[in-house]
């Protein structure tokens, strides 16, 4: 288990980007939503040991993550959302060369990870491709299969769906899944779907702060029998948007279609099912619940 006590990180400018964060994460997958500028990347990167903290602690199965570094970077495989490679060297060069840096220096040991890696994140028929003409689902597909080397116990992705095309997103989600199944993953994304489709446990961060955490059936289930949906008039949309009800719009066929919160029923509103980025927006924006 991950246990992460009063974390906190505030930078030169006055920006408290963490305050006082307290998570427990099990095995499986994590979900971390929120708004940019929420924190998410800073929380990521304190884990990752990339960056220090100012107070808390963290850590998992016992190790100090934060005080004991060099031995935390042996459990962690960390995926960033800005994965950069070298021009012109294969994938199975590029990642025989990242895991001598992770320490696996034995070359039929590292031969053996590297060609394991590569069959299980579907990239062994491309491994003499150089990673740099990768599609954006392959490069990340290399990247998680990076941040595996060594068998670590925590994996840190961060925002790794951006960008990627829904079938890419599709063999990336498929990947993720099989991976959490015996580690810990943390996903850092605000993409709700992400989370929805993936996680059994998530987090909402807004301005350094925790506003839920749980998982997203019970997130969901608080709010079910409270939404209401409408299809309006664009030269509506300006008065409904200062209603207090409002959740969020979205287009349909050119024409807005808007989602309300309300314990009672609203005249002229159908209850729909409510999902989970109906309860996302809810907290983002201030509602207790």
């Amino acid at each position: 288990m991950l246990e992460i006590r009063d974390l906190s990180k505030s930078y030169p400018n006055g920006v408290k980007a963490l305050q006082g964060i307290h998570l427990d994460i099990h095995q499986g997958m994590f979900g971390l939503l929120g708004p940019n500028g929420a924190g998410k990347s800073t929380f990521m990167k304190i884990l990752a040991t990339l960056l220090e903290a100012d107070s808390g602690t963290v850590r998992l199965n016992g190790l100090d993550m934060l005080r004991e570094k060099q031995k935390a970077k042996r459990v962690l495989g960390y995926l960033p959302q800005e994965f950069g490679v070298y021009k012109n060297i294969s994938a199975e060069n590029l990642l025989s060369h990242i895991a001598i840096l992770k320490g696996i220096t034995p070359r039929g040991e590292r031969k053996e990870a590297v060609e394991s890696l590569l069959v299980q994140t579907n990239l062994f028929e491309k491994k003499g491709k150089a990673v740099s003409t990768f599609s954006g689902g392959m490069r990340q597909r290399f990247g998680i299969a990076q941040a595996l080397l060594g068998n670590p116990k925590l994996i840190i992705v961060d925002e790794p769906t951006s960008g990627l095309d829904p079938a890419e997103r599709n063999r990336f989600y498929d990947l993720l899944s099989e991976i959490s199944e015996r580690v810990i993953v943390i996903l850092s994304t605000h993409i709700v779907e992400d989370v929805k489709e993936l996680c059994n446990r998530m987090a909402i961060i807004k301005q350094g702060k925790i506003l839920y955490q749980g998982a997203p059936k019970a997130a969901i289930s608080r709010i079910e029998g409270t939404i209401w949906k409408k299809n309006i008039g664009k030269e509506e949309l300006i008065s409904y948007k200062k209603s207090p009800h409002m959740i969020s719009f979205r287009y349909l066929g050119g024409e807005p279609v808007i989602r309300m919160h309300a314990r009672e029923s609203i005249s002229g509103f159908e209850p729909v099912p409510a999902e989970l980025e109906d309860f996302y927006f809810l907290k983002i924006n201030g509602n207790s619940l």
